[in-house]
C-alpha cells in the first residue's frame, strides 16, 4: 500500500562528516527534517562532550534574548514576526552575536538602573514638595496617596515650655498602627494631624529611620520653607526632563530590538540544536571526522544526499560527506508523512498511540470515519452550513492568518484543525439532509409521502369528517389505508414527521438501530484491516488463530444483530408490523437459550437452530484465541530453542482475549451515543426555536419587526454558543472516542 496507508520504510545509515563541514551539513539536514540522530555517546556525561562550551554560549545568548523580550513586553511594544525562517549563522558569527546581545543587555540594564534611581529621587522630591506646602503652620499634618505625616512632639519641660514638630510620609494603610505607636512612645504627649496628597505617586520606596515612615528635613521658619520649596520645584522640573529623555531612549532601543528579536531567537536556537546534535556524534582518532548514525526514510535518501552536498559546498570543504546504509536488527522508529490536510488527523491518531513500525496507519481512514461519526451526532443542515462557512474562511485565508502569528492559544488550536472542522461541517450538512433537520425545522422539498384525502373517502375505508378534524387535537394516519402512504421520501426523513406527536418515538427507533449498524460495521472494518497487517508481517498464526476467531466472534453475535435489523425492516409491512417481535428481547433470549417466550414470536423459521449454532461458534472462538494459540506459540519457541516464559505468554494472551471479547460488547454499547447525542442536539435546537425565536415570530404588529430583530440576535448568540460550540465540542470528543479509540484498539496485531 502507499505511504499514506502505512508508515514509511526506514533504514539505519552512517554519516561520515568532515570536521569543518559537520556544522553546515547538520544544519541542512535539520532544515529538511528527514533524519533522526542516534546518541553514540550514551555513557559520556553531558558536560564532558566536545561541543558543551558552544551549547553553553548558545544558552547564554538565549537567556539574554529572553531578558530583552521581557523588557519589550513590559513596555507594551509589539514584537514583529514576519514568519521569516533565517539561515543558521556560521560558527564565526557567534562572536559578533554574543557582542551584540551583551551590548544590548548592558545598555538596557544601565537604562533601567538610571531610570530607577531617577524615579526614586523624583519621588522623594515630590514628597518633600508636598510636605513643604502643607507645613506652613507648625501643627499642620500631611498625607499622600500613601500619607504625609507631620508630627508635633511636645516635650514635657516646665509644663510644656518648649515643643518641636517632625514631618514625613507614610502609607495610608499604616496610619492606625503608627498612631498607636506614637501614643505609647510619647505617653500621650503628642499631637498628630494628617493630610492627603492629591497627586498619585508611583511605587514609593519607604526607607526610614522608623519602621514604617519616611522623614524629611523641614525648616522651622516659613521663609526658609518657601525658599526650599522653590529649589525643590526647580529640581523636579529638571528631573522630569531627564526622565522623559531616558524613557524616550529606552523606547528607541526596545523598538529597534523588537524588529529583530524573533529572528535572533530562531538563529540562536538553531545553533544550539546543531551543537546538541553534534554532541551525539563520535569523533575518530584523527579528530578530523565526525561519525553519526541516523534513522531516515528510504524514499528520501536522495534528498538527504543532496542536503549533505549543499552543506559541504557551503562550508567550503573539498572532502564530500559520506552516507552509508547499515544492516541492523533493531526496530526502526515509526514515521508517517503528512501534509497540511492530513497533519490534523495524524495528530489525533498519534495522541491515542503511535503504531508499530510499518503497521497500517489509521489516519487515512479517520479522515472519513471521524467527521462522519461527528456528523451523525451533530447532524443539522443549518448548523452544518455555519460550521462549514467558518472553517472555509480559515482555509481560504490560511496564508494571511499564518503570517499574523496569533498568540491566542484557543484560536491557534482551532486554526490547526481547520480542515477537520471543514469536513465536520460538510458531513453535518449531509446528515442534516438525511435527518431533514435545519434549525429544528424540516425542508419540504419533494412533498410528503403521506396524504389525508383517502381518510375522507368512505368508499375506500376512510372515516374522517370535518367535524372530526375540528374536535380532535391530534389524529393518527393509518398507513394500512390505501392512498394514505404513497411511498418513502426520496432523500432522508419525510417532513411530515416534524409535526407528528410520535416524532420522538419514530426517531428513537430509527437512530438507535442506525447507531448499532454503523458501530458494528465500523468495528468489522477495523478487524478486517488488521488482516493486512498480518499478511504484511507474514504471520499466518495471527490469521488462523487471531483474525478468523475475532471476525467470527463479532459476526456471529453483533453482525447477526445487524442482519436481524435489516430482515425486520424488509419482512414486516404496514399490515403485519403490529405483530413484529422485539429485536432486543430476541437478542437477549438468544444468549439465554430461551425459546419458550410466547410474548415474542420468532422472526423466521429455524431461528432457534441458527442462533444456537452462532452462539456455539462464538464461544468456540474464545478458547481458540486463549488456549490453542498460546500452545502453538509455546511449541514454536521450543523448536527454535529460545528461552521461553510460558507464563508471560499465557497471561498476555488471556488479557488480550478478554479485552477483545469485552471490548466488542462495550464498544457496541458505546456506539449508542450516536443515537443519544443526535436526539439531544435535535431537542436542544427545537427548544431554542420554540422558547426564543418563536417569540419574535408571534407578533404581527409593526413593532414586531423590531422585536424580531432583537430576538434573532439572542437566537443567533445562543445558537453559536450552545449548539455550535458546546454541543459541537461534546460531539467532537465522543467522535474522537469512537473513530480513533476503537480503530486503534482493533488495529493491534496479536
Amino acid at each position: 500500500m502507499g505511504e499514506l496507508f502505512r508508515s514509511e520504510e526506514m533504514t539505519l545509515a552512517q554519516l561520515f562528516l568532515q570536521s569543518e563541514a559537520a556544522y553546515c551539513c547538520v544544519s541542512e539536514l535539520g532544515e529538511i527534517g528527514m533524519v533522526q540522530f542516534r546518541d553514540l555517546n550514551p555513557d559520556v556525561n553531558v558536560f564532558q562532550r566536545k561541543f558543551v562550551n558552544e551549547v553553553r554560549r548558545c544558552e547564554e545568548m538565549d537567556r539574554k534574548l529572553r531578558f530583552v523580550e521581557k523588557e519589550i513586553k513590559k513596555a507594551n511594544i509589539q514584537i514583529v514576526d514576519t514568519g521569516e525562517n533565517p539561515e543558521v549563522p556560521s560558527p564565526r558569527d557567534m562572536i559578533d552575536m554574543e557582542a551584540t546581545f551583551e551590548k544590548l543587555e548592558n545598555e538596557l540594564k544601565e537604562i533601567n538602573t538610571n531610570q530607577e534611581a531617577l524615579k526614586k529621587n523624583f519621588l522623594e522630591l515630590t514628597e518633600l514638595k508636598h510636605i513643604l506646602r502643607r507645613t506652613h503652620q507648625p501643627c499642620s499634618i500631611i498625607t499622600y496617596d500613601t500619607l504625609i505625616i507631620s508630627l508635633l512632639c511636645a516635650r514635657m519641660k516646665m509644663f510644656f515650655a518648649c515643643y518641636r514638630f517632625v514631618a514625613g510620609v507614610i502609607g495610608r494603610e499604616r496610619i492606625p498602627t503608627f498612631e498607636r505607636m506614637l501614643w505609647r512612645v510619647c505617653r500621650g504627649n503628642v499631637f498628630l494631624r494628617q493630610a492627603e496628597i492629591e497627586d498619585p505617586l508611583e511605587d514609593p520606596t519607604l526607607v526610614s529611620t522608623a519602621p514604617m515612615a519616611t522623614l524629611y528635613p523641614c525648616p522651622e521658619t516659613p521663609q526658609e520653607r518657601k525658599e526650599m520649596l522653590a529649589g525643590v520645584n526647580a529640581r523636579i522640573d529638571d528631573l522630569q526632563m531627564v526622565l522623559n529623555q531616558t524613557e524616550d531612549h529606552r523606547q528607541r532601543v526596545l523598538q529597534a530590538a523588537a524588529k529583530t528579536v524573533r529572528v535572533w531567537f530562531i538563529k540562536v536556537r538553531k545553533m544550539k540544536a546543531i551543537y546538541h546534535t553534534l554532541n551525539l556524534c563520535n569523533i575518530d582518532v584523527t579528530q578530523k571526522c565526525l561519525i553519526a548514525e541516523v534513522w531516515c526514510p528510504v524514499s528520501d535518501m536522495d534528498s538527504i544526499q543532496f542536503a549533505l552536498r549543499r552543506g559541504t559546498e557551503k562550508s567550503g570543504s573539498t572532502v564530500p560527506s559520506i552516507l552509508n546504509r547499515m544492516q541492523t536488527n533493531q526496530t526502526p522508529p515509526t514515521y508517517n508523512k503528512t501534509s497540511k490536510f492530513t497533519s490534523g488527523f495524524q495528530s489525533i491518531v498519534d495522541a491515542y498511540g503511535i503504531g508499530s513500525y510499518r503497521e497500517m496507519n489509521p489516519a487515512p481512514y479517520t479522515i472519513i470515519t471521524f467527521p462522519f461519526l461527528f456528523a451523525v451526532m451533530f447532524g443539522d443542515l443549518g448548523h452544518g452550513v455555519l460550521m462549514t462557512s467558518a472553517a472555509l474562511y480559515l482555509v481560504l485565508r490560511e496564508t494571511r492568518l499564518i503570517a499574523q502569528k496569533s498568540d491566542n492559544e484557543m484560536f491557534n488550536m482551532v486554526f490547526a484543525g481547520r480542515y477537520i472542522i471543514l469536513l465536520m461541517g460538510i458531513f453535518s450538512m449531509y446528515t442534516g439532509l438525511i435527518y431533514n433537520d435545519c434549525f429544528s425545522k424540516s425542508l419540504n422539498i419533494f412533498g410528503s409521502g403521506w396524504s389525508v384525502r383517502p381518510m375522507f373517502d368512505s368508499k375506500r375505508g376512510g372515516n374522517w369528517t370535518f367535524d372530526t378534524l375540528k374536535g380532535s387535537a391530534a389524529l393518527q394516519l393509518d398507513p394500512a389505508v390505501d392512498g394514505v402512504f404513497s411511498g418513502p421520501y426520496p432523500i432522508g426523513i419525510d417532513p411530515i414527521w416534524n409535526i407528528a406527536i410520535n416524532k420522538l418515538s419514530f426517531l428513537n427507533s430509527f437512530k438507535m438501530k442506525m447507531s448499532v449498524i454503523l458501530g458494528v460495521s465500523h468495528m468489522l472494518f477495523g478487524v478486517t484491516l488488521s488482516l493486512f497487517n498480518h499478511l504484511y508481517f507474514q504471520k499466518p498464526l495471527n490469521i488462523y488463530l487471531g483474525f478468523i476467531p475475532e471476525i467470527l466472534f463479532m459476526a456471529c453475535l453483533f453482525g447477526y444483530l445487524v442482519i436481524l435489523v435489516f430482515y425486520k425492516w424488509v419482512s414486516y409491512n404496514v399490515h403485519i408490523s403490529k405483530d413484529a417481535p422485539s429485536l432486543l428481547i430476541a437478542f437477549i433470549n438468544m444468549f439465554l437459550f430461551n425459546y419458550s417466550d410466547t410474548t415474542n414470536k420468532p422472526l423466521y423459521r429455524g431461528q432457534m437452530a441458527i442462533q444456537i449454532i452462532l452462539i456455539v461458534i462464538a464461544l468456540a472462538c474464545v478458547p481458540c484465541m486463549l488456549i490453542v494459540k498460546t500452545l502453538v506459540l509455546r511449541r514454536q519457541h521450543m523448536w527454535k530453542k529460545h528461552l521461553f516464559n510460558f507464563g508471560d505468554v499465557a497471561v498476555h494472551q488471556a488479557i488480550h482475549t478478554i479485552e477483545y471479547c469485552l471490548g466488542c460488547i462495550s464498544n457496541t454499547a458505546s456506539y449508542l451515543r450516536l443515537w443519544a447525542l443526535s436526539l439531544a442536539h435535535a431537542q436542544l435546537s427545537e427548544v431554542l426555536w420554540k422558547m426564543v425565536m418563536h417569540i419574535g415570530l408571534s407578533s404581527k404588529s409593526i413593532g414586531g419587526f423590531v422585536l424580531l430583530a432583537i430576538v434573532f440576535y439572542f437566537f443567533a448568540v445562543l445558537t453559536v454558543a450552545i449548539l455550535l460550540i458546546m454541543e459541537g465540542l461534546s460531539a467532537f470528543l465522543h467522535a474522537l472516542r469512537l473513530a480513533v479509540g476503537v480503530t486503534l484498539f482493533l488495529f493491534r496485531p496479536l
